[in-house]
């Protein structure tokens, strides 16, 4: 009975679909995080008697024939890179990207990685690191006399000394942009990483052409709307449970046919 295989993919569908539900609420206070969201396409179908051709010699063309689909699978897991609220934190080295746009560091054997999180902090040597230690690029080193780091919307970053000089610039937070963020790989951390869905990275500076502008003191929540999420737990849930009484009937029913051959 092919009711069980079909109510099995939609359960198996309804299942990742939780799971992506599930990983979008335990994030949902994770600075900059992009929520995902799980997309299902309809499988292959059966035809059992095909439209458009002719019941009989001469006669004109079937309109409609019978075509039975055998259920569903999933197609994507998509990354929705929409803005996410800012908030202020007023720490200076915080920082967020009002608008399009990622920071590129340094991850391990040198590898480009990109994220939004701009929760940066010090390392020993003064140098602007990710929370996990990963250095920001272009390196930006911070004076160990320095008395306050300004970064303006453009990106720049001063140092301004007890000395009584003007701040002097010391780096140039850039820019990365790709022609398809939903190909980016995500790494966790907070990271993603280039792929040929994205396309290569576009440097650039913040403000100019479709460039976000930067925001000190800020960082990006995540884009998570909690409300929707649990509608959506609920609808899975819910689809789920109508697809295990479709399980469920299409026994009774199997066992019906037993039982009358006993």
């Amino acid at each position: 009975m092919k009711a069980l295989a079909i109510a099995a993919t939609g359960m198996s569908a309804q299942q990742t679909n939780l799971e992506v539900i599930s990983n979008n609420i335990a994030n949902m206070n994770t600075t900059a995080y992009k929520g995902s969201r799980a997309e299902f396409t309809d499988l292959l179908y059966q035809v059992d008697r095909a439209a458009g051709v002719a019941n009989r010699g001469g006669e004109g063309a079937i309109p409609e024939g019978v075509q039975q689909g055998l259920g569903v699978r999933t197609a994507a897991v998509r990354k929705v890179h929409n803005q996410g609220p800012l908030m202020q934190t007023s720490n200076s080295l915080d920082v967020a990207i009002d608008g399009q746009g990622w920071f590129q560091v340094q991850g391990p054997d040198g590898v480009a990685l990109y994220t939004r999180a701009g929760s940066f902090n010090k390392n020993a040597n003064g140098q602007l690191v990710t929370l996990d230690g990963y250095r920001v690029q272009p390196d930006i080193t911070i004076p160990e006399d320095a008395a306050k780091v300004t970064i303006n919307e453009s990106g720049q970053v001063f140092a301004t000394f007890n000395d009584g000089q003007a701040p002097q610039n010391i780096g140039q937070l850039t820019m990365s942009m790709f022609v398809n963020d939903a190909g980016l790989r995500a790494m966790g951390g907070n990271l993603f990483q280039e792929t040929e869905a994205s396309g290569v990275a576009i440097q650039g500076v913040a403000g100019q052409g479709a460039y976000g502008t930067i925001r000190q003191g800020y960082l990006e929540s995540a884009n998570v709307d909690p409300v929707k999420e649990i509608t959506e737990l609920i609808s899975a849930q819910r689809a789920y449970e109508m697809n295990s009484k479709v399980i469920q009937a299409a026994d009774d029913m199997a066992g019906t046919v037993s039982k009358g051959i006993r």
